[in-house]
């Protein structure tokens, strides 16, 4: 297993296609898989790997709290697709020796031409950039089923959804919805909703959900599908 060398741009394409059909490296929530993952990477993948750049965006935003996210951070060939190695730390390995091998106390020709290359590689880079800021940007979409449940058979349903809908948010649209027995007389309120990933996650989602804490007891994720 692996993503072969997350330092490469064949090493984040594998990613941004394993990322195009989940949110997380593994589960339904953040973990430690997430940041083993993210750690490895040199930075931001470019914009048009939108998966991987919309999986990394999230991920930094629990830079603060990664060490309390849930799971045991594992080397990188537990995670990522099973027909590919990976390469990450061999390929940083195998660089940092070539470099030893390479230097020259006496100077020669090979830092002209490599500033040469630079300069070219940049030129290109730029030409790239503006035709791709050109396109129309991509906007990741995911279509989520949320169990919300209240504290008993007493709880006004019909106030605890109006609460739930009350949550506005840039990247969020509401649908329908309905109430589910789950015992005993009380019932649960099964909700949907499509949120751009980008710009809203799960996480959030539980927060001010349950700040309601007068009529929600918890909320759970029932179904999550990208569109």
């Amino acid at each position: 297993m692996g993503f072969g060398d997350l330092k490469s741009s064949s090493g984040l394409r594998v990613l941004n296609e394993f990322l195009a059909d989940k949110s997380y490296i593994e589960g339904y929530v953040p973990s430690q898989a997430d940041i083993a993952v993210y750690e490895a990477l040199s930075g931001a993948p470019p914009a048009d790997l939108f998966h991987a750049l919309r999986w990394y965006n999230h991920i930094r935003s629990y830079e603060k709290q990664k060490a309390s996210l849930p799971g045991v951070k594992k080397p990188l060939g537990k995670y990522g697709p099973v027909n590919i190695e990976d390469t990450t730390d061999s390929a940083s390995k195998n660089a940092k020796e070539d470099d030893d091998d390479d230097i020259d106390l006496f100077g020669s020709d090979d830092e002209e031409e490599s500033e040469d290359s630079k300069r070219i590689r940049e030129e290109r880079l730029a030409q790239y950039e503006s035709k791709k800021s050109k396109k129309p940007a991509l906007i990741a979409k995911s279509s989520i089923l949320l169990d919300v449940k209240p504290w008993d058979d007493e709880t006004d349903m019909a106030k605890l959804e109006e609460c739930v809908r009350s949550i506005h948010m840039d990247g969020l649209v509401w649908g329908a919805s309905k109430l589910v027995p789950v015992g005993y007389g009380i019932k649960k309120l099964q909700i949907q909703c499509v949120v751009e990933d980008d710009k809203v996650g799960t996480d959030v989602l539980e927060e001010k959900i349950t700040a309601f804490e007068d009529f929600v007891q918890s909320m759970d994720v029932a179904a999550f599908n990208k569109i």
